[in-house]
């Protein structure tokens, strides 16, 4: 199967929908044992969608969501790349959020990138999270940049290892919504950091 042409936008309102039932279908197929059954099983589409509809509803100038969009269909012609700036998609099959200065030392979180299972290791995480990068140097108030990974996520760190990023501590991950019961115990998560994305964006 040829690869489809893809394209970046800022998501608006009207995807908060198609945005949560990615992050919903990626968390039941990654953070299975991290967090608990019967959320992943149960409740995750509706609480992700409340989450999406509020955030995209009342985007901050703080706030970055970029989306991946691909043409249904279409054959990458020659000399065509994925992840290039063409054309209009027809299907979200990736996102990147960026709350900007989240954290004094730190700097900018990456607090969600996710890309569809059957378009990953295809340029898709690559381009999200250069443009994560790429608004973090434009918009904030320094070029550092952080995210957070389940310590049982090892294909995600492999992923950003690759990208140089570097593991910096370890944490405990928080129930989503802060809602008891949704997670197995205290499941570990890893810090990432870009001290300088300036250095991603050369790489």
């Amino acid at each position: 199967m040829g690869l489809s042409t893809v394209s970046f936008r800022s998501a608006v309102a009207a995807d908060a929908d198609s945005v949560a039932a990615l992050h919903a279908d990626s968390w039941r197929r990654h953070y299975r044992g991290a967090y608990a059954d019967a959320y992943l099983d149960g409740d995750v589409l509706t609480d992700r969608r409340t989450l999406w509809s509020s955030r995209l509803a009342a985007p901050g100038a703080d706030r970055v969501t970029i989306l991946a969009e691909a043409e249904a269909g279409a054959e990458a012609g020659a000399g065509a790349e994925v992840g290039a700036e063409v054309g209009v998609g027809t299907g979200i099959v990736g996102f990147v959020h960026v709350v900007l200065d989240d954290d004094e030392r730190w700097g900018s979180l990456v607090d969600n990138l996710h890309v569809t299972r059957g378009r990953q290791r295809h340029g898709i995480g690559t381009g999200l999270l250069t443009r994560a990068a790429r608004a973090v140097r434009d918009q904030g108030a320094t070029a550092a940049m952080y995210l957070w990974v389940l310590e049982q996520n090892t294909a995600a760190q492999d992923f950003y290892a690759a990208h140089g990023g570097k593991p910096a501590e370890r944490g405990f991950a928080r129930s989503p919504g802060d809602v008891p019961g949704r997670l197995n115990g205290r499941p570990a998560k890893l810090r990432y950091v870009w001290p300088d994305v300036r250095d991603l964006l050369r790489g």
